[in-house]
């Protein structure tokens, strides 16, 4: 009922079975998007496509991964943000040509999409969706085929594979240059690997090896997955570039302040990845103590909302005193609450999703931490059954600041006067969800336990973060 998940990547080379090992990948990224997943794999001749509606393990079998042979591979999961939920939009994306083809994941948003899809239009380029993701596409291809790059009945000369390769490369750059927004991209040709990273770092990106090459995706949990090692983060602006000469970091001309989506720390992110230098479960903890230090508050028990909540919970109890509970328990096997029909329906699926363990709560005050308040009607559904449960008090933290403003950057928001924050005070929010007391960590409180998280060898994890959705301010 609140933000949805973004999208997550994954790029292979040099694995004996790419495909396989973007499954297990894949599977680990599940958390970011659960509207579709694909892979495209090449045996360096052809680039073979295969992508469904649903989970990792629905859309794939057995049988899918013969079809998939090779040892590059690019895949994606998907939860909509630009384009419907259709097929047509599900990724990676693949360009076929007579002399070969291109295949693209990207995770992120494009604020120039409209401007750059009526220009390519204009130039004769078609398009199949509505997604963003295949104008990026199709301008990599309009850039490769200015360079003389050899596509289908372009760029008659006769020259060499690397010479190719490098115009290929060229016109990922050109075309890196015209795009604007946030995005990880992984981009796959027969014979090489590429990731990008948007100038400001806004998705977060990867590098990692694996068997006898190298891993892009968008969290170190999926590098863990494949039993790979992680080297480091891409840089904000970076574009790597892996082929048969091994790997090759090309940086940008400019290096502007990273602005990596502060919510990777406070909802998307697994608990289990590192951002930026930043652990994502220590990063919940320090959030948890600074907001006990924050607003503290008199109760017997600290309970988290599953599954984003429970380290903010963790770490209010540590610097509180007051005892940690389990207190609310998951129904995982639900599916997600678009699926119901009506609106009351939809929020009556929060009952089916979270039940108390009344053991935990029965006559006693609690405090209950959530990583965030959107529209506010899972908060309410949430103190009704703690209140159902026998809680005596109900007190509500949040681990990030009111969500005022909706992001263009990647996340599919509500608009701004559906998010409750912009539209009514704390008290107001306050009586509407029915606790007895609310507070919000502050953003300032909130920056202080990202930076207190930054290893002191790392600089670079010190710098800023998207905070658009609380400011209204964004890096683009």
């Amino acid at each position: 009922m609140g933000f949805r998940d973004e999208c997550g990547v994954v790029g292979i080379y040099g694995a004996v079975n790419a495909a396989a090992l973007s499954y297990f990948a894949l599977t680990s990224l599940q958390h970011r998007g659960q509207e579709s997943a694909g892979i495209a794999a090449t045996d360096g001749e052809t680039i073979k496509l295969h992508k469904g509606i649903g989970l990792v393990s629905d859309v794939f079998k057995q049988g899918h991964f013969e079809k998939l042979s090779g040892s590059i591979a690019v895949g994606h999961v998907r939860y909509a943000t630009a384009g419907g939920r259709t097929i047509e939009n599900a990724q990676p994306f693949v360009n076929s040509f007579k002399m070969g083809s291109i295949a693209l994941a990207h995770n992120g948003q494009l604020v120039n999409y409209e401007e750059l899809h009526a220009m390519l239009e204009d130039g004769g380029s078609t398009f199949s969706s509505s997604s963003d993701t295949e104008v990026i596409l199709k301008l990599i291809v309009r850039k490769f085929i200015e360079n003389g790059g050899k596509l289908g009945s372009c760029g008659k000369e006769n020259f060499s594979k690397t010479e190719n390769q490098k115009r290929f490369v060229d016109a990922v750059v050109q075309a890196v240059r015209m795009i604007k927004g946030s995005f990880a991209l992984c981009i796959m040709t027969e014979s090489m690997l590429i990731g990008v990273r948007d100038p400001n770092g806004i998705r977060p990106l990867c590098l990692g090896k694996v068997e006898s090459g190298y891993i892009l995706t968008s969290e170190s949990c999926a590098i863990d997955s494949v039993n790979g090692q992680f080297l480091r983060d891409v840089e904000p602006g970076e574009i790597v570039v892996i082929n048969r000469g091994g790997l090759r970091s090309i940086q940008p001309e400019e290096k502007p302040e990273k602005q990596t989506c502060i919510f990777e720390y406070v909802y998307f992110a697994r608990p289990d990845s590192v951002i930026d230098g930043i652990s994502v479960q220590e990063a919940r903890y320090r959030m948890g103590e600074v907001l006990a230090e924050e607003s503290s508050v008199n109760a017997d028990v600290v309970i988290g909302v599953p599954d984003s909540g429970l380290g903010a919970a963790q770490g209010y109890a540590r610097a509180s005193g007051i005892p940690y509970g389990m207190g609310i328990i998951k129904n995982k096997y639900i599916g997600r609450t678009f699926i119901a029909p009506t609106q009351k329906e939809r929020e009556n699926m929060v009952f089916v999703k979270l039940n108390a363990i009344r053991s935990d709560l029965e006559g006693k005050r609690v405090i209950v931490i959530d990583d965030s308040i959107v529209r506010g009607t899972t908060s309410r559904r949430l103190v009704q059954i703690l209140r159902r449960a026998g809680a005596k008090e109900v007190h509500f933290r949040v681990s990030s600041p009111p969500v005022k403003f909706p992001c263009y950057l990647g996340i599919d928001t509500p608009s701004k006067n559906e998010l409750i924050s912009s539209t009514h005070e704390l008290e107001e929010i306050r009586k509407e969800i029915g606790a007895d007391s609310l507070a919000f960590i502050s953003l300032e409180g909130m920056i202080k336990a990202l930076r207190s998280c930054c290893p002191a060898e790392t600089g670079r994890c010190l710098e800023g973060w998207c905070k658009g959705c609380f400011s209204g301010e964004y890096p683009v």
